[in-house]
């Protein structure tokens, strides 16, 4: 009976360590999926021909916004 009780109060013991003891991270370890890395490259991508796109759009509309007010004398 002795050794029972001795080892649930080590069993005890343990558990209130864990929940004392801050949890570890581990991310600093991990690597990523290949698959994931993929996706990420094709939303960057994707991302990057967006901007680009934009791009133009926007230097298209300045050129002939500018266009237009210098005709008009800049009134």
């Amino acid at each position: 009976m002795a050794s029972e009780k001795q080892q649930e109060q080590q069993e005890q013991q343990e558990q209130q360590e864990q929940k004392e003891s801050p949890t570890q991270d581990h991310t600093d370890n991990a690597q990523p999926k290949d698959e994931v890395t993929t996706k990420g490259r094709e939303i960057k991508d994707n991302l990057d021909q967006l901007l680009d796109e934009i791009d133009e759009i926007l230097e298209e509309d300045s050129e002939e916004f500018v266009e237009n007010y210098i005709q008009r004398g800049g009134e």
